[in-house]
């Protein structure tokens, strides 16, 4: 389990990979000089909930991955949590596609479910 930590005071436990997935989504955004809010479900243990902050250039952001391997990065996640990170609700955890994600038709929506930050998260297979 890595460790997000928002503003040095806020602290998240999500799993490597998924880390991985959020942070290059997350740095590409504050890259761009974008806000945006990040919204995840927080554990059963540290009381339930969901917490929600707001992503700005100014804020101190940290990734500490407990694994020393840098996982690979899906494209189709990537881009799925992209979709989410500039909707207007912002960015949340959703599974690992299996499959390539496809663009919608501009009568088509992308509709993805959250889950728990601590739900297992399928592992790509190559």
């Amino acid at each position: 389990m890595g460790k997000f930590i928002y503003d040095s005071t806020l602290k998240a436990d999500f799993e490597d990979r998924l880390l991985a997935h959020l942070q290059a989504v997350i740095v590409a955004k504050v890259r761009r000089g974008e806000s945006f809010l990040f919204i995840w479900k927080d554990d059963i243990s540290t009381g339930g909930g969901r917490t929600a902050v707001y992503i700005q250039p100014n804020v101190s952001l940290v990734f500490k991955f407990h694994g020393g391997r840098t996982p690979q990065l899906n494209p189709a996640w990537m881009q799925a949590l992209t979709f989410n990170a500039n909707s207007p609700r912002g960015l949340y955890v959703i599974p690992e596609p299996d499959a390539p994600v496809r663009a919608a038709s501009p009568t088509e929506e992308m509709v993805f479910k959250e889950v728990p930050v601590t739900a297992p998260v399928p592992q790509h297979h190559r």
